[in-house]
């Protein structure tokens, strides 16, 4: 059994139960512990007469209670921890993906407007957690239904495949997902089209670019790419879409008949060390019908 455990963090709103569930069956296919999370906002550090004795008690905590009274009289579960906690959720449930295997979450919680599509604490735990995060949007939303909560639907995984800049962190991890779920993997890389050409008074125009030939060498750059994740995963039926156009745009039109959407968050670089995440990867956040992984670059 791994022994770094599926965080599942819950607020008592429908979308984290929804959330729980996929939680419940990355567990299971996992062999790993299930530790379900419940931040409470009022802190007792933000009461200054009052002095925080220690973390609160998860017998005590009335969101676990609820959730102990839903998983009640099933059978097959994972070995389940609850965990309370009281401070800032932006703050801490990134920390509670510290020593997970993955950290999963609705896309909303009980605060903020109906109509926002991602919740702050969401957005905070998808750019700064430490491990894999699952988002689990809302059932219904953009036409989805239940059944892409569920492993064995039929449906494909989906990743994102930047051809000038692979991320095989993001490959592996979809590669591996798509092996725990018996899915096929569809590999998505999308290139620009058409290539926008700004000159300067007086420059020469550059010679035209066939489509044809970008498109056959966006795949067999992918091709390349994807040769070692398929000799470690044989059993994984990985297919490659080379498609022009808005690589957020693709992927959220694929999350529709997706089981998952695997992104990366964001490549480091140099003069930006800071944690940050891509404007693809926040577009299919907000938007994808799927649940979406969010995986971090390496240390």
């Amino acid at each position: 059994m791994n022994t770094q455990p599926v965080v599942a963090a819950v607020d008592g709103s429908d979308d984290s139960l929804h959330a729980l569930e996929w939680a419940l069956d990355a567990a299971r296919r996992r062999g790993a512990p299930l530790r379900i999370v419940h931040v409470r906002q009022y802190a007792p550090w933000a009461q200054p007469e009052v002095l925080a004795a220690g973390p609160p008690d998860p017998d005590e905590d009335s969101v676990l209670d609820q959730v102990r009274s839903h998983l009640a009289r099933r059978s097959g579960l994972p070995a389940a921890e609850y965990v309370a906690l009281e401070g800032a959720p932006g703050a801490l449930l990134p920390e509670a993906g510290a020593t997970a295997r993955l950290l999963v979450l609705g896309s909303r919680g009980r605060g903020g407007f109906a109509s926002l599509l991602l919740g702050s604490n969401s957005l905070a735990a998808a750019r700064d957690a430490e491990c894999p995060v699952v988002v689990v949007p809302r059932p219904g939303r953009g036409g989805g239904d239940e059944e892409g909560v569920q492993a064995g639907t039929g449906r494909p995984v989906v990743v994102g495949l930047n051809a000038d800049s692979p991320d095989e962190t993001t490959l592996a991890f979809a590669f591996a997902e798509a092996a725990l779920r018996g899915a096929r993997l569809r590999v998505l890389a999308a290139y620009p089209w058409p290539l926008q050409t700004w000159m300067l008074p007086g420059e020469v125009p550059p010679p035209q670019v066939d489509q044809d030939a970008v498109e056959h060498e966006t795949r067999l750059l992918a091709d390349g790419f994807l040769a070692p994740h398929r000799e470690r995963h044989p059993e994984v039926a990985a297919g490659i879409d080379v498609l022009p156009g808005d690589a957020a745009g693709r992927l959220v039109d694929a999350s529709g008949d997706a089981e998952l959407v695997v992104v990366g968050r964001h490549r480091r670089r140099l003069l930006a060390p800071a944690r940050m995440m891509g404007s693809v990867t926040q577009a299919v956040l907000l938007h994808a019908v799927s649940p979406v992984a969010v995986i971090p670059p390496p240390a």
